[in-house]
Parts: C-alpha cells; structure tokens; sequence
C-alpha cells in the first residue's frame, strides 16, 4: 500500500482529537442509559435486549455500508454518520425533557446510533491508513486503546457524578456538543481517498467483490470464526455487568463506575505497552496472547462470592490490559495488508460477520442468567476465550494469515491516494 505524506500529523491529529471527544459524550451516554434501565427495571432481559439492539443495525447493513464507504468521501460519510448520531441523542434529550421516554425510546434510539456508528467506525479506520504511514500503524492502534482506556477511566464516575447533579436530557446534551466538537474539523481538512476509477462498477458487484475478497483469505476466515465463537460467549457477560453489580455485589452506580474505571485503567496500560513496544513482529501472536489473558480474566468474575468486589476490580484491570493487545494488532495486520480501496468493505464485511451471534447469545443471556445465574455467563464466555485462543496457537492458517494474505495478491497494482475531491 502507499505510504501517506510525511506531513502526516497535524492533519490527522486534529482529526483525530475532536473524535476523542465525541468518544467521551458517547461514553457518558451510555453509562447513564444503561444505568437508568438497570435502575428503573431490574431485568436481565431489558439489558441483554439493550445491547442486541445496539448490535442489530451493524450485522444487517455491514455487508452493504462497506462498499458505500468505499464509493464515496470517507470524510463526508464520517459528517453524516456523526450528525446522525448527535441528531438521536438529541431527539431523547427532548422526550426526557418532555417525561415521556419509555424503554422502547431507548431501544429506537441505540438502534439509530448504531446505524451512525456502523458507517462512521471503518470510514475512520479505513481513513487511518491512507493518512498514518505503515510502520506507525500499530502504535497508533495502540493509542487508540489507550485512548478509549481513559474514556472508560474518565466517563463512569463522570456518568455517576452527572447523573446526581443533571437531567437525563442535560447528559444528552453534552453528547450532542461533543460530537459537535468531532465534526468540525471534517469540514475543513481532506482526508485521502483510494483513486477512483472511471469505470466504476455497479454497487452490487462491489459488495460481492468484499465477500469474495474475504472468502478467498482463509486465514481470516478462521480469525472470524472463532471470533464469532468468542463474541458469542462474552458479549452477554459484559452486557449484564451493572446486574452483577447491583445483583451479587449489592452496588449502586458508584461500584460499576469503579469497576469500569479499572477496566479503563488497564486499557490505557495495555494500550501504551503496545504504542512502546508494537508487539511480536508477527502480529497474530500478540492478539492470541491477549484473547488468553482476557478469558482468564473474564473467568474469575465467575467464581467470586458476593464479597468481592475488590478482586472483581482487578480482574477487570486484568481483562483492560489484555484488551489492546488483542484488537490493536490485529486493526493494524488488517489496515497493512488490505488494500485501501478495499478496506471500507472489509472491516464493514468484519464486523458484521464477527457480531451476527451476539444477538442470539444475547437473546438467551436473560432467560439463562435467570436460571442458572449471572456468573454463568462469566465463566462460560471467559473459559471459550482461553480454549479459542489455545487451539489457535495449532492452527497454522491463523498464524500465517500475514503471509498468506500477501501470497494471495489480491491486489493486482498498487493503489493511488488522491486528495478528498469534496474537501469544504
């Protein structure tokens, strides 16, 4: 792939801030929404439904919004995407105002958002390579961790504070300014785009040409099944995070902000060990030892007695850590080795694949946490991590999924960057 210009920073930089704050008002969001439901309903269901709902919108439109983001400016994507999602929260800001939110508000409204999220998360990623050199593309994952490691260190006991002193409709708010805060810079600094060619093809053939694409790359076909298999069994654990807390350790907000905040704090941990040290030269490695140390980490939450509470806070901070050092390296094998005018569809392609069994998972967590209780979750989900990561260590076509991806040639000539065309 082409190497971005050396003036790189700055404009990527400034880009790159103002989502930080958009990442901390949606944090907020989030912890306050989720707390409000757990608070106002008490119900496993509710939560486990909050979170498949949030997760819906990107497994049905991943497939297609790829290639959309590859189609057209990454930038003006990236415009609509984050107004759409100021635009929802605003949209709930006002029926809380009003007194007239119900839970199904809520659930409309992730939804949407998610929608916002599914286009705007891989334009950003696929944005990344184009402006950040190569060999600078894991450590800038790794900031990125570290990064949403402070968010979460920040944005808990921040919710928690906000929630005693604001209106729900006031936290909404300070999302909508945040996201505000994003935009901005999308309107005066381009962002490279992938040449496009004059004879470009009909949208569907683009879709199936991203299906075929990773079809063909074996390796990562076994990366998404076993992610699916992970996701499948962990998302529910972290959905029902604020029952186990309320539930078995008898906390209030302040205890899952704790919590949350040891998470964040490993993160930013992990996140700098890896911005320092960039992991194993063969990515992979890293990304399995840390799928190793997260389901060990995952697993202690299910053996804990009501009265341990601390030792779940560093469990956590155990899990935060590991957290980079999976998906930093495996962001960056991706956005080294897929070609730029591909990279739209096949994160797209990705992370709807990788999602499509948490909503089922998610469907059954409230029922069976129900019945067999919510540490089963814990110990099911994180016992699937460490098994999944273990039998890949013996699968070589995991380990060499760099060298096979680059054996296969997919891309026949390199690919021109030309600036944005629609820069304001």
């Amino acid at each position: 792939m082409s190497e971005a210009k050396p003036n790189w920073k700055a404009p990527f930089f400034t880009i790159w801030t103002g989502q930080q704050f958009s990442l901390v008002g949606s944090q907020l969001v989030q912890f306050a929404l989720v707390w409000w439901l757990t608070k106002t309903t008490g119900s496993a269901t509710v939560l486990a439904t909050a979170t498949m709902v949030a997760m819906l919108p990107q497994v049905l439109i991943g497939p297609f919004s790829g290639a959309l983001i590859d189609r057209f400016s990454r930038r003006v994507v990236m415009i609509i995407a984050d107004g759409s999602i100021a635009l929802a929260s605003a949209v709930l800001g006002y029926l809380y105002w009003a007194g007239t939110v119900e839970v199904w508000h809520i659930y409309l409204i992730m939804a949407v958002r998610a929608i916002g999220g599914g286009f705007h998360w891989p334009a950003m990623i696929a944005s990344t390579s184009l402006m950040v050199p190569e060999r600078h593309l894991t450590r800038i994952a790794g900031l990125n961790q570290t990064m949403q490691g402070t968010t979460n260190i920040i944005a808990p006991p921040l919710g928690a504070l906000l929630l005693a002193v604001l209106p729900m409709y006031g936290i909404l708010g300070i999302d909508v300014a945040t996201a505000a805060i994003a935009i901005g810079p999308l309107f005066f600094i381009p962002i490279p785009q992938p040449a496009r060619s004059e004879g470009r093809s009909a949208y569907l053939s683009e879709v199936r040409a991203g299906l075929s694409y990773v079809w063909r790359w074996k390796g990562l076909l076994w990366i998404i099944g076993m992610a699916m298999l992970i996701n499948f069994a962990v998302n529910p654990a972290f959905s029902l995070l604020p029952l186990l807390v309320r539930v078995h350790f008898a906390g209030e907000a302040l205890q899952l902000s704790w919590l949350e905040s040891a998470f964040g704090i490993g993160v930013v941990l992990g996140g700098l060990l890896l911005s320092v040290w960039g992991g194993f030269k063969r990515r992979i490695l890293t990304t399995l030892a840390g799928i190793i140390g997260m389901g060990a980490g995952i697993s202690v939450l299910g053996f804990l007695p009501g009265s341990g509470l601390w030792i779940a806070i560093g469990a956590l901070f155990i899990v935060g850590i590991m957290n980079p050092l999976t998906n930093g390296p495996l962001q960056a094998l991706l956005q080294s080795t897929v070609s730029p005018e591909m990279q739209g569809r096949v994160f797209t392609l990705l992370g709807s694949l990788v999602t499509a069994m948490s909503p089922l998972s998610l469907a059954l967590a409230g029922p069976i946490a129900d019945l067999l209780g919510i540490q089963f979750w814990y110990l099911f989900g994180g016992g699937m991590m460490i098994v999944a990561g273990i039998i890949a260590f013996f699968v070589p076509a995991i380990i060499r999924v760099e060298e096979e991806q680059r054996a296969m040639k997919i891309a026949a000539a390199p690919v021109a960057i030309e600036a944005d065309a629609d820069q304001a």
